[in-house]
């Protein structure tokens, strides 16, 4: 088993601390073990469906999804994923809004297993640390990357940020697409939802509420 990051532990503890962790239990299995189980299971609702598993064109797809399940779309249950955090000193005294627009990011809803497709903006005001820009997209993905509703992915990434940054002064918004509106149910195109979660002074300061939210809608 691969030994957790001290940042990915910190994280890992602030979201079960405050109840925002996604629900999961504890397994021992390897990821040769999950992809095993999972190829087993698929192959069985795939012969359920009455789908010919000997056609050429079906027959590995119950390893495929195994493997893109475990190692893609949903590796982000995994915390020895977590990405490799890089926190520099604020030398140089930066007291004014970062903000990263338009990261991209693409999920799986918790309730029907389908695709959620968007993207994030996340801003804070650097303190005594500062985050590599790269990392911020990183988080994103990571916490994207499991079975989500978006209202907790979004307070996921905040609370990240928080613990990893030791300040409150964050903030992040996700609009995105739900494939389980548009594919499926009321079978809705065009619509979209936007979830964002304040902390500290974006909370607090309605200027610079408003300054972040204005780069969010434009």
């Amino acid at each position: 088993m691969t030994a957790l990051s001290d940042a990915a532990i910190r994280v890992r503890s602030a979201l079960e601390a405050r109840g925002l962790e996604t629900p999961m239990r504890s397994h021992n299995l390897t990821t040769d073990e999950q992809q095993e189980r999972i190829t087993g299971l698929m192959t069985q609702v795939m012969d359920v469906l009455g789908l010919d598993l000997q056609d050429d064109s079906l027959a590995e797809t119950p390893q495929r999804i195994a493997k893109m399940y475990v190692r893609e779309i949903f590796s982000g249950l995994d915390y020895a994923h977590f990405p490799k955090i890089t926190l520099i000193d604020n030398k140089m005294k930066v007291d004014e809004m970062v903000q990263v627009r338009d990261i991209s990011l693409t999920s799986t809803c918790e309730h029907h297993f389908v695709t959620i497709d968007g993207t994030a903006t996340v801003a804070y005001i650097p303190r005594g640390k500062v985050i590599g820009l790269s990392k911020i997209n990183r988080i994103v993905q990571f916490f994207a990357r499991r079975p989500q509703v978006q209202e907790r992915l979004t307070q996921q990434v905040l609370v990240a940020l928080q613990t990893l940054l030791e300040s409150d002064d964050v903030a992040v918004s996700i609009t995105a697409t739900h494939y389980c509106v548009k594919a499926r149910g009321v079978m809705d195109a065009t619509s979209n939802t936007t979830t964002t979660s304040l902390g500290g002074i974006f909370k607090s300061r309605p200027a610079t509420r408003q300054e972040f939210l204005s780069g969010v809608v434009r």
